[in-house]
């Protein structure tokens, strides 16, 4: 015979069972699992941004140490020059103080060849954009066509092998002798140190216009102005911006030697003019001023032209 017992509700709630969670108890135990749950994520998000910020400095070491260590080492050893030299040579110090008065007051005049700094490095930067400016005007084009047509590079290449490793100031006394004054000499001969490297990369770039792109404007039937601006034109300007590049730096070194032997307000006849009074600190002065603004022309043109630079001319 099967017996089955039963059990009340109130003998299964007995003392010895475990007792049954209270909703306080529920929440108690929830929070707790919570708070050891969120623990470990923000542990892991600061052990994330720990690193990034160690990257973001490491980053920032590595592009301002070298720099700062090139310019402390060029400090140390004008200071050991100055020092062996006793002190004929000014030392970094000196130079300062006298570049602190000097910028104080940069376009101050006194006179045509009393003049600051500031209107001398305007009145050669004018130069270098007349002369450069006409250089453009005639080697663009000039390259384009030499590119374009195999006669008529054969014709000129000969030429350019031969009047471009005639030093710039050769062409000064030609200059003096044609124009009569110093200031189109001086402009006379940026222009033709300027002109060679725009005609030579833009007659490059036209002769590596892929042959394919000829071919189309060929079936297209398509007139010369249109092939130049529609085709050759965008393939070349990398190229073309190259030797705008080249011809700047090249036109403001030249420009400086120039301007010591014409005379005249410049930033090379301030060079001279200094000399000629033994100031060697406003000499000194004088270089650093040239080289940062040819650095200055420099960075600006490699923006210009990696702006307009194709991949596959980059690599």
């Amino acid at each position: 015979m099967v017996s089955a017992v039963f059990h009340s509700p109130r003998e299964r709630s007995a003392p010895g069972d475990a007792p049954h969670a209270t909703p306080k108890s529920i929440a108690t135990s929830a929070g707790s699992t919570l708070s050891k749950t969120e623990k470990p994520l923000t542990s892991t998000t600061a052990a994330h941004a720990r690193p990034g910020a160690r990257r973001r400095l490491e980053a920032l070491l590595a592009w301002a140490l070298p720099p700062a260590l090139g310019l402390a080492l060029l400090i140390g050893l004008w200071s050991v020059v100055a020092s062996s030299t006793g002190q004929s040579i000014p030392g970094p110090q000196a130079t300062w103080a006298q570049a602190v008065e000097v910028f104080s007051d940069p376009f101050y005049r006194n006179g045509p060849n009393d003049q600051g700094v500031g209107w001398n490095v305007l009145a050669s930067l004018q130069r270098v954009a007349l002369g450069f400016g006409l250089a453009a005007l005639v080697g663009i084009p000039l390259g384009f066509v030499i590119g374009r047509f195999s006669f008529l590079s054969r014709m000129v290449n000969p030429l350019i092998s031969l009047l471009r490793p005639v030093s710039p100031l050769a062409w000064l006394p030609i200059g003096l002798l044609v124009f009569k004054g110093a200031n189109p000499a001086a402009i006379w001969t940026i222009f033709i140190c300027s002109i060679w490297p725009m005609v030579i990369n833009t007659a490059v770039g036209v002769q590596r216009v892929p042959q394919d792109y000829m071919n189309v404007a060929r079936v297209l039937n398509l007139s010369e102005w249109k092939i130049a601006t529609t085709i050759l034109f965008p393939a070349v300007l990398p190229y073309l911006l190259t030797g705008v590049r080249l011809a700047v730096g090249t036109a403001w070194l030249v420009i400086v030697a120039a301007e010591m032997l014409t005379g005249g307000v410049g930033i090379g006849f301030w060079v001279w003019d200094e000399w000629n009074n033994l100031n060697v600190k406003n000499i000194i002065i004088a270089i650093f001023v040239i080289g940062i603004v040819g650095l200055l022309l420099e960075w600006a043109l490699v923006k210009l032209a990696s702006a307009f630079t194709f991949e596959e001319v980059k690599s």
